[in-house]
């Protein structure tokens, strides 16, 4: 499944950051604001502001990531999801995150970078 599929998939629906704090907390909210940007069919702000630039450009840019973005998002079927634990090493962060795609729970791992002072989502392993 391609990046954007995994990181949508793994993010569309509400989930909360009350257990995580400082650093920790500001990278799991990444991941629901890109949940919350998804489920808006805002393809427009997951490009600018939930996904690494490099992610971005690797899709072609904005406009290539908004169409990949926007294919993406018609084949989800709602799946669960919650950020189960994260870890920050400097700039980079991974947050695990248990999903439902397709009736199969899952643990995936989202890989973060910060850029300019926020957290973006960089790779799905």
């Amino acid at each position: 499944m391609p990046l954007c599929a995994l990181a949508v998939s793994a993010c569309a629906t509400a989930t909360t950051t009350a257990s995580f704090k400082g650093t920790e907390h500001a990278v799991a909210q990444t991941v629901v604001n890109l949940q919350s940007d998804a489920t808006a069919s805002e393809q427009k702000k997951v490009c600018s502001q939930d996904l690494a630039a490099a992610v971005v450009a690797g899709l072609g840019g904005i406009k290539g990531c908004e169409a990949a973005i926007k294919e993406q998002l018609a084949e989800i079927d709602a799946p669960e999801a919650s950020v189960e634990s994260v870890q920050v090493n400097g700039t980079t962060a991974i947050a695990k995150v248990k999903s439902t795609f397709a009736g199969k729970k899952t643990l995936s791992s989202v890989a973060l970078v910060e850029e300019g002072g926020k957290w973006k989502i960089s790779a799905l392993r």
